[in-house]
């Protein structure tokens, strides 16, 4: 096999690696648009297995008669939330990430929980007459706006379930940051212990949010991490088949439901035991992903409180980490970890320095560059070397066409004579792929990208140029380096090489700025590096001729 063989199988191996990502994700199922207001209100609450409750199961929870499924919101505001709570069951039926925009319009504020997807965080209580998040409560009077000499602000809600047990719901709102605490408060003013569990969960539809296309597609979808299992993401379609695999109880990790750029999670107290659960709701898209705790048995007159924290928010790996162990890997690269955590690591780094996220992909890739030089250079130079052999090799096709073993002995004679290995301009090319490969899923998964301008029209890096500057500039710089390789012996391949940028181009107009950004500076680094080393190597091809002469 030549060398233009082989980029051409590494083209096509990458392309396919890609569409076929992206043929899994758009061939599932669309919302039908009735189903969002009957779902919002389904789903009962879920009854802990025997692994949490050594003693007498918990009855299944009793939905109060005072159930509205329409019960009127109110909102909470913080320097980075505004929350959307409804007195049904207390939960967070909307949240606007204050500092982040939509994909699609600018103007405004990007909202995480929403009723388009059908996504919030619910939670309630299982046990015989306690409420669920079906049940009404009734909000205690207290502020609305976090005050700028606060550091958190708490909104209590209430109800009261049989027996004279009393629940409070309290949701505790902080500075600076994307975490809630949502705590359960039960006063036991009934004559007999109580048991119960509480369940936090997450409900959303499998839609994927704006800004997937079918060139660029992320998961999107619940995921759960434990010590023993470590991060395990789940498709919504095996949720809906019952062919789920996830660790199902443990005393660590978390719960969370994935999509691009932002995440929300719920993370109980360490060495809480819990259980994990997920199910398809019916008759609708939407799914629910949660976890139960139990809650100390509270004797007649006591009080007890149990509390998880909820994270919700954008995919910042700094502030993940601090939160629990493993949330970080919501941001996921897969088996290019390793490769990739540096190459982030270093790309913080240089905008630290540098200040702008664009100019850090320039830097990053820059630095790349210098560090694969000696790997390019020997690329460039077996290319450069067929280039010369070129006219030679067509020779020899033209005169051993209808002997295919005489001619590649020939070819093979003449690679020996001219020590050229046909092979040497694509190995070094396969060492830098997975480096490669690595930044592509950094580019693609940093929310630091997002509402990131680089310069004049490139106003945000995780979204398309919207004047395809960027991919024509590809589209250009491909076909240049094109021209600086050796022609191959075969038309019909040449031409296809010949098609290739374009065909890249086309499929790059859909890529974010930040990756188009990044391959354009490295073709330019590249047609550079090859022109000079081409230039080097035809001087000495043509002085060996004239000293020949």
């Amino acid at each position: 096999m030549d060398t233009r063989r082989l980029i051409l199988v590494l083209i096509f191996t990458f392309s396919s690696f890609m569409l076929w990502e992206n043929w899994q994700k758009y061939n599932q199922p669309k919302p039908a648009a009735d189903t969002v207001a009957a779902t919002q209100a389904a789903g009962a609450a879920p009854k802990p297995s025997t692994t949490l409750q050594p003693g007498a199961a918990p009855g299944t929870p009793v939905v109060p008669a005072g159930v509205a499924a329409t019960a009127e919101t109110f909102t909470i505001s913080t320097d980075l939330l505004k929350a959307t709570i409804s007195p049904q069951g207390g939960d967070l039926v909307g949240l606007e990430l204050l500092k982040y925009k939509e994909h699609d319009d600018k103007e405004k504020t990007f909202v995480l929980f929403d009723a388009k997807h059908q996504y919030m965080a619910q939670s309630g209580l299982i046990g015989d007459g306690l409420p669920t998040h079906r049940s009404v409560f009734k909000r205690v009077a207290g502020a609305t706006t976090l005050a700028d000499d606060a550091q958190e602000l708490k909104v209590r809600l209430e109800a009261e379930a049989a027996n004279g047990v009393k629940i409070a719901k309290i949701l505790t709102f902080k500075r600076g940051s994307y975490v809630i605490d949502v705590a359960w408060e039960i006063t036991n003013g009934s004559d007999k212990p109580l048991a119960p569990h509480a369940y936090f969960q997450l409900q959303r539809d499998d839609v994927v949010p704006a800004g997937e296309t079918k060139m660029v597609s992320t998961f999107t979808g619940p995921a759960v991490y434990t010590e023993a299992n470590k991060y395990q993401k789940v498709d919504f379609s095996n949720i809906a088949d019952n062919k789920a695999k996830f660790a199902k109880t443990a005393d660590n990790g978390w719960l969370a439901m994935v999509q691009h750029y932002f995440v929300s999670a719920w993370v109980p107290k360490d060495k809480t035991p819990r259980e994990f659960y997920m199910r398809k709701l019916e008759g609708s898209n939407a799914y629910q992903a949660g976890l139960i705790v139990p809650v100390s048995e509270i004797a007649p007159g006591a009080k007890s409180e149990t509390s998880v924290t909820l994270y919700a928010g954008p995919q910042e790996q700094a502030a993940l980490k601090q939160i629990a162990p493993g949330l970080d890997l919501v941001v996921d690269y897969g088996w290019l970890t390793v490769v990739a955590a540096p190459i982030f690591w270093a790309l913080q780094a240089i905008h630290s320095l540098v200040g702008n996220w664009g100019w850090a992909i320039v830097v990053l890739t820059i630095i790349l560059k210098a560090i694969f030089f000696p790997l390019s250079a020997a690329s460039y130079k077996s290319m450069a070397k067929m280039r010369v052999l070129t006219p030679r090799l067509a020779q020899l096709k033209e005169r051993y066409g209808d002997d295919k073993q005489r001619l590649n002995q020939e070819m093979m004679k003449m690679y020996q004579t001219e020590k050229v290995n046909p092979l040497g301009g694509c190995l070094p090319i396969v060492v830098q792929i997975p480096v490669f490969i690595a930044l592509y899923w950094v580019l693609l998964g940093a929310v630091e990208m997002r509402d990131a301008p680089w310069i004049l029209w490139i106003k945000d890096l995780a979204s398309a140029d919207p004047y395809y500057i960027l991919p024509v500039l590809m589209i250009i710089s491909m076909f240049i380096q094109t021209k600086l390789n050796p022609t191959p012996p075969d038309p019909i391949q040449a031409k296809v090489m010949m098609l290739m940028p374009l065909i890249f181009g086309v499929m790059f107009l859909w890529f974010p700025a930040g990756l188009v950004l990044y391959w354009v500076v490295n073709n330019v680094l590249s047609i550079a590096q090859q022109w000079h080393i081409t230039r080097a190597i035809d001087a000495g091809s043509k002085a060996a001729n004239d000293a020949k002469a």
